[in-house]
């Protein structure tokens, strides 16, 4: 495909969606940050793990915010597969093989001048009279019990105090007090915990920028993992490479970091070295926010970022993302797809078909690999191919393996392989106690007495391959091959 719009910003990739008839839509009714907000685009386009009713549909933006003036707040670009690939450029259903060729050739980011810097065009320092982030960011909460405003989509960026090494993530990120936000690490799995934890041990803040409001280019970008990007890689020249030219940074103005130059609003501050708060301090709730798997996190205790500085653009567009949307699943799982792959054709060239992390699994649970056996000793492969699964995204926790005519992507079509050619007893395969995912519930030692530690799974495998000697016994029906030009004719 190829794009009309050139996107290099939040505002120009909202321009090419506005081109394209039914994926954006805008309300000049006004909404409530608090809950209201995630509480209608549930309806509209959500999709994910969020409790049904809901459903894939446009991307949102809301032009009138009950409490803020002059902004806006959009939600959902990348709540659906095919506007990740419109906005991206390429095949929906190819999108892991092109951020895998994004990661071969990646292109560094560039430092631009301040005064070409879009993001600061406004400027309130933490000192100025009056300065509060609840009034200045209008971050929504997505529920009513959630432990306050969270910004879902903030790309935290921070260098290693050790070696000058930077990278991009994103966090868990709750407005606490008016220069105040807290920070969720996962533990052990974000390298900006790294870069924390080695100011720490020098007594010293961390100075980190958090990006709100950027090219969705950046927001995928910034959510692969290790192995695939091991500490010190910066996953901004992912995002360079899919554009083809490099994202550009500035100098924060208040704190020794750069942020992304075109982002719509930026926060400057500094995480503080041996200093928690409770995420749920203001609410009581004992609750966090919704995440990826469906549920409402634990609230936990958590980092302390001190604000120095908010920079935005003239007439703010505030991104924000429900946490168990189809958004999620985009952004975690085609990543995802993208590591998977390249460790697959690394070790068995040819036989990998597609990978697919499917929306059941929030992007990080659950995989659908599609392979082909070629050769009598292809048998078995698959599972080697599931094992490889496991070893290039540790968050995994379900594969299932499908021959070449199952489309991976209709979820009904990999049921179906299941029904028809699974057998419970010989085709399952788990593999108990290993490492996955605190935030799933069933992780725990209270959900089963073998788990021993919050975050352990039994891994499984569900091969719903046929065994290479009996694919003669598996051709699915033959339906007439007629042009879509043709049958599209009899339903005008």
């Amino acid at each position: 495909m190829s794009q009309k719009k050139q996107v290099n910003d939040l505002r120009t990739a909202l321009e090419l969606l506005e081109s394209i008839p039914g994926q954006l839509i805008q309300t000049d009714i006004e909404v409530d940050p608090h809950a209201e907000l995630s509480g209608v685009y549930r309806h509209v386009g959500a999709g994910g793990t969020v409790m049904r009713p809901t459903k894939e549909g446009p991307a949102m933006v809301f032009n009138k915010i009950k409490g803020f003036d002059h902004v806006r707040v959009a939600i959902g670009l990348l709540a659906s597969r095919k506007r990740v690939g419109l906005l991206l450029d390429t095949d929906p259903k190819t999108l892991g093989f092109h951020l895998g060729n994004s990661l071969k050739n990646p292109i560094p980011p560039i430092v631009i001048d301040n005064k070409d810097a879009k993001c600061q065009e406004v400027v309130h320092y933490a000192d100025d009279p009056g300065f509060n982030l609840k009034k200045l960011v209008p971050a929504p909460t997505n529920t009513e019990e959630d432990a306050g405003p969270y910004i879902t989509l903030g790309m935290c960026y921070a260098t290693d105090p050790e070696n000058g090494d930077t990278d991009i993530t994103i966090h868990r990120l709750c407005i606490q007090s008016k220069d105040e936000i807290s920070m969720f690490f996962t533990p052990g799995a974000r390298h900006l915990g790294v870069f924390r934890e080695k100011a720490e041990a020098m007594g010293k803040p961390l100075p980190i920028s958090i990006s709100i409001g950027v090219d969705p280019a950046i927001e995928i970008a910034a959510c692969f993992e290790p192995p695939t990007t091991p500490l010190g890689f910066n996953e901004l020249q992912i995002a360079g490479a899919l554009r083809n030219r490099p994202v550009e940074l500035t100098n924060c103005l208040t704190i020794n970091e750069n942020c992304i130059a075109h982002a719509e609003y930026v926060i400057e501050g500094e995480l503080l070295p041996n200093q928690t708060v409770r995420e749920d301090q203001n609410t009581n709730t004992g609750k966090a926010m919704p995440e990826f798997p469906g549920y409402t996190g634990d609230a936990k205790e958590v980092q302390i970022i001190k604000v120095k500085a908010v920079t935005h653009r003239v007439n703010p567009i505030m991104q924000s993302c429900i946490g168990p949307s189809e958004e999620h699943v985009s952004m975690a799982g085609i990543p995802t797809e993208a590591s998977i792959i390249q460790m697959i054709e690394r070790a068995m060239p040819g036989r990998l078909q597609n990978v697919y992390a499917a929306p059941c699994g929030g992007g990080k649970y659950v995989v659908v690999i599609q392979f082909k056996k070629r050769m009598p000793s292809d048998e078995g492969r698959q599972r080697q191919a599931a094992l490889l699964a496991f070893s290039a995204f540790s968050e995994l926790k379900h594969v299932f393996l499908v021959d070449e005519d199952v489309d991976l992507f209709d979820m009904n079509d990999v049921m179906w392989a299941m029904t028809t050619r699974f057998q419970g007893n010989e085709d399952a395969i788990f593999i108990p106690g290993v490492r996955c995912h605190p935030l799933d519930p069933s992780s725990s030692p209270e959900y089963s007495s073998s788990i021993r530690d919050a975050g352990i799974s039994c891994k499984a495998i569900f091969d719903c391959t046929v065994p290479y000697d009996q694919k003669q016994n598996f051709i699915r029906a033959k339906f007439m091959d007629i042009d879509k030009d043709k049958w599209a004719e009899f339903i005008k």
